[in-house]
């Protein structure tokens, strides 16, 4: 048996050749600028092999750069100019983010909400759950409930100011865009958008966005060969738009039906129309992508944002990270909802994140109004239900090169939840929260 090739990743982990990678990533660019031929992406990564098969030794450790250069060399030579450029563009973009990692701290990101993050910094701090400890400490002394209710009208506060301006715009306006990373919030805070505006006198039609997407064989694949949701380009964006045009001017559009067994879409399965004073609203995590409305006049939307923008400083007087939040939120929905073993949520979690850092939280100073749906408590409920599970992540991932994201999740997850009062009892948590989308119990429960 021969050799296997290895490869230095850029964090200097050595990890055994995988031609799979290759293909994967250049259909990956390929589907970023509307190409979905795998058959070609398998052909142009067998040509990248040879390459590397030609001009590298078996025992040479190549680095992963290098690999890139040929994928690049390839691409041009067979004249995918585009594909190429979309493959450098994000070559740049992983260099640059590495940069800013290097460099955190020192300049501010354009991409957070900073007015928000203030007024929410300054409720912590006037409410004294700016940290764990703090919190803590209310729940030693029996105030759990009152941290839930303070947290809770919070939230509430925002979806009214949001309803408010919201029905504002009622005149001129034809779609309501709930948005925000995965996680977030957008299913509750939907229905509650839907309940307060109803009361207002407006009239809503569900846009379900998920019936958008392509064929599964049509996906791009990650490197673990996972199929990609997370991706704009997983939907069929150009349909999206043509439909959103033609239904802001009151015109009947086919919807199609997505399958997600089968893992196919049927065009042309149901009939959609807006009549005069008729409002879409559509939750999507894309909406705020810009070829999702593009051409659309800003007068007849509005978007609004989700993010558990929890200002809690953890282990380390380090503030207590939003992903970490969104990520326990998921796997506790997936594994209730999906059947979906927690263990994956956290391996494909960094895809979820890459994707999400391009596509959806760059655009988020874009919406029309910014909800805050972290709640300060929910860290106490999440301990007893995942500590344990994440200290055997952490151990499990520990030394492996290819699962070190998963590795560095749960090790910090792991120190926050180490560092919170356990609190077993959500009963105190509404039945209307947003937080029951993913602990279960809630009303809106499907």
């Amino acid at each position: 048996m021969g050799k296997t090739r290895q490869v230095i990743k850029r964090n200097g982990a050595v990890v055994d050749f995988n031609p799979d990678r290759i293909s994967n990533a250049i259909y990956r660019a390929a589907v970023s600028v509307g190409g979905r031929d795998k058959a070609t992406a398998d052909k142009l990564a067998v040509q990248v092999v040879e390459l590397v098969n030609i001009n590298y030794e078996t025992d040479y450790k190549i680095h992963i750069e290098e690999i890139q250069d040929l994928v690049e060399k390839v691409l041009i030579e067979n004249g995918h100019a585009q594909v190429a450029k979309e493959y450098i563009l994000y070559r740049n973009e992983q260099i640059k983010k590495r940069e800013l990692n290097a460099t955190q701290g020192t300049r501010p990101s354009e991409n957070i909400p900073w007015s928000k993050i203030w007024h929410i910094l300054d409720w912590s701090v006037s409410n004294e759950l700016h940290n764990l400890d703090l919190l803590n400490k209310k729940i030693g002394e029996g105030k759990f409930e009152e941290v839930v209710d303070l947290s809770e009208r919070l939230y509430e506060h925002d979806v009214d100011k949001a309803a408010q301006y919201i029905a504002e715009k009622s005149n001129t306006l034809k779609m309501v865009m709930i948005t925000g990373p995965s996680s977030s919030g957008k299913t509750t805070t939907t229905f509650k958008m839907e309940e307060r505006l109803k009361k207002k006198g407006m009239t809503f039609k569900p846009l379900v966005v998920d019936n958008y997407f392509f064929d599964l064989e049509m996906h791009p694949k990650d490197e673990f060969g996972d199929y990609d949701f997370e991706t704009p380009q997983a939907l069929d964006l150009d349909m999206i738009n043509e439909h959103l045009h033609l239904l802001s001017k009151g015109k009947e559009v086919d919807i199609p039906y997505y399958d997600f067994k089968e893992g196919k879409r049927y065009l042309n399965q149901s009939k959609l129309q807006l009549k005069d004073g008729e409002v879409l609203l559509i939750d999507s995590l894309h909406a705020l992508y810009p070829k999702f409305s593009e051409g659309i006049d800003a007068s007849l939307t509005y978007k609004v944002y989700l993010e558990p923008l929890v200002q809690m400083k953890g282990p380390d007087n380090k503030y207590v990270q939003w992903t970490d939040l969104r990520l326990i939120r998921r796997m506790l929905r997936d594994s209730v909802h999906r059947a979906y073993d927690p263990q994956q949520t956290l391996e494909h979690w960094h895809y979820v994140r890459s994707s999400e850092l391009r596509h959806i939280i760059p655009y988020s100073n874009n919406a029309d109004y910014i909800i805050s749906s972290g709640m300060p408590y929910e860290i106490a409920l999440y301990r007893p239900l995942l500590l344990d599970k994440f200290t055997k992540w952490e151990k499990l991932y520990k030394n492996n090169p290819l699962r070190e994201d998963a590795y560095n999740r749960a090790a910090r997850v792991r120190k926050m939840l180490e560092a919170v009062r356990s609190v077993e009892d959500n009963s105190p948590v509404p039945k209307n929260s947003v937080l029951r989308e993913f602990i279960g119990g809630g009303i809106y429960d499907a």
